[in-house]
């Protein structure tokens, strides 16, 4: 009988998410009876081992009869069973040098990747992610950023609650000044922002007005693709244009910088794209921007004063508008960023639950099956080998 199984977290600091709860466990044995399912002992994950056990889960500390394998993050070389086909996030599709070395020891090893991040549907959206709780909790924290700035407000930490039942709970009786929000991105990421925006009570507003207007009440703009970004001749936005070449492309981000309080930026970034703005920007002293949620976290990328990632314990450090330094959060003479980048581990259950569903809505059927073109063109790897579809690699696989 094949075997799917839940891989421990090895990467430190240990992630505590998990691709599948005790519950959709056993409903996966239920449901596909040819089936068994066993979890890696983890003294560190969101679900106990005592959970997956009661609903007849075998916990067992050796992974080796496993034929797929589900992690979260990176794992290391040293963990690495030959053979095994795994899915997990390898973030190596970017030519990431820092995962360099795990990539080849998986070619080394004969190992088939199937990497999350790759599973697209047919216009390239994404298939499933732990983004919408990403967003939710670097919204969480870019407002609770600016209340700990402008001491007129008090939030808490979401790693301090139970779930995000008892998060928004928190919210009950908090009244924000009339601040402006910017929202980019259109993506799972906004989605989580624009679920707490309106938890806040938060009103949108459309651009122009965002820019002419003054408010007595928070506000927020969303802006997609097509209000940031404009070609350089046309002075119009077409989305496959815009990735396949995005150099050809200008940002229009800086008629927003002088009204924005806070930046909740939820786009997705990529070598070639312009960031929102610029370092020479920041040099009017009309600009408003004194906080900002850098939930997609590219470090020097669309926030070009993201200097690095901050951690869930400190997740806020201070920028200096005039030298680019980091400094302590909350000086008037920086900017506060906020960059963490693991920002659904303070939701873990609600965000390992809300992943599994997507798991064995969208994969997991095909996956034990037959395979389809989705799961096809997010394997990275098939038994050591770069697939076509990744054949771009090929340098980054030698070096």
């Amino acid at each position: 009988m094949p075997v799917l199984g839940l891989i421990k977290e090895g990467k430190v600091p240990s992630d505590n998410r998990v691709a599948l709860t005790p519950k959709q466990c056993k409903w996966f044995k239920e449901n596909f009876k040819d089936w068994d399912v066993i979890v890696e002992s983890s003294a560190t994950r969101c679900y106990k081992d005592k959970e997956y056990a009661k609903e007849g889960i075998q916990v067992v500390s050796d992974m080796n009869v496993a034929d797929i394998l589900l992690g979260i993050k990176e794992i290391p070389i040293d963990q690495l069973i030959s053979g095994k086909t795994y899915l997990f996030f390898s973030h190596t599709k970017k030519k990431q040098p820092y995962n360099q070395a795990l990539f080849k020891a998986m070619m080394h090893k004969e190992i088939t990747l199937i990497d999350y991040e790759c599973l697209e549907h047919e216009d390239g959206q994404r298939l499933i992610g732990f983004g919408f709780f990403a967003g939710i909790v670097g919204a969480h924290n870019g407002i609770m950023a600016y209340g700990n700035r402008t001491k007129s407000y008090h939030l808490g930490r979401v790693k301090d609650v139970k779930d995000y039942m008892e998060l928004v709970h928190t919210y009950f009786g908090l009244k924000l000044p009339n601040i402006k929000i910017a929202v980019t991105g259109s993506g799972r990421v906004a989605h989580g922002i624009l679920e707490i925006m309106n938890l806040l009570d938060v009103q949108q507003v459309e651009p122009e007005d965002y820019i002419k207007r003054k408010y007595a009440y928070p506000v927020y703009v969303h802006l997609k693709g097509s209000d940031l970004y404009a070609n350089k001749e046309t002075g119009l936005y077409n989305r496959e244009g815009f990735h396949e070449h995005p150099e050809n492309f200008t940002c229009l981000f800086n008629k927003y910088l002088k009204q924005t309080n806070i930046l909740m930026n939820g786009i997705y970034w990529d070598k070639g794209v312009p960031p929102l703005f610029t370092l020479q920007d920041l040099q009017d002293d009309d600009y408003a921007l004194t906080t900002i949620a850098d939930i997609t976290d590219d470090a020097h990328g669309s926030v070009p004063i993201n200097l690095g990632d901050s951690t869930t314990e400190n997740p806020v450090y201070g920028v200096d508008v005039n030298t680019c330094e980091k400094t302590i959060p909350y000086l008037h003479s920086s900017i506060d960023i906020m960059a963490v980048g693991n920002l659904p581990n303070e939701l873990p259950r609600d965000a390992s639950r809300f992943f599994g569903e997507q798991l064995i809505k969208y994969v997991l059927p095909d996956l034990i099956g037959d395979g389809n073109d989705i799961i096809r063109k997010a394997t990275m790897l098939n038994k050591g080998k770069l697939t076509e579809h990744f054949s771009y690699l090929t340098t980054y696989a030698e070096l």
